[in-house]
């Protein structure tokens, strides 16, 4: 065997290893890859119950109920769709009805969505750039100017 062919025997078994490694890690982190959506965007992709996945709007104002304790039920809508949610837990100090959060958990039948993270906005100037788009593509967006790329705040 020529140095020519070993060198090309190497460069292959490393480039073989290398996108075995990769694809383990793609496999790996297939299961924590959470896609953010509206929920208009809910109803109109179909998606399957028992995904999961963020969704995020307003909490419509009224639709809070602690049905006990730690429980509690909203609704969030975009102006146009709304999903119920269902959390168990405690919610953010800053959760108010007619406030953008997000709620990350797994879709279930009859637009209502189990969520296990709720997520409120940090100020009043903030709201996640995600539910920010969604509003703006619905034209319901009320706020001025542009939400920052990185932050989601406004200038």
């Amino acid at each position: 065997m020529t140095r020519k062919s070993r060198r090309m025997m190497t460069i292959a078994g490393l480039g073989s290893i290398l996108a075995v490694a990769v694809g383990l890690v793609l496999y790996a982190l297939n299961d924590s890859i959470v896609f953010f959506y509206g929920p208009t965007e809910v109803i109109e992709k179909k998606i399957h119950v028992g995904a999961r996945l963020r969704v995020g709007g307003l909490v419509k104002v009224g639709s809070v109920v602690r049905p006990s304790d730690r429980m509690v039920e909203f609704v969030i809508g975009d102006g146009n769709n709304e999903i119920t949610i269902h959390y168990n837990g405690l919610l953010p100090d800053l959760f108010r009805e007619g406030q953008g959060i997000v709620a990350e958990g797994r879709l279930e039948a009859g637009q209502r969505f189990a969520a296990d993270t709720v997520l409120a906005k940090h100020d009043e100037n903030y709201m996640p750039r995600e539910v920010a788009d969604s509003l703006k593509k619905q034209g319901h967006w009320q706020g001025e100017g542009k939400p920052d790329a990185k932050t989601g705040s406004k200038p």
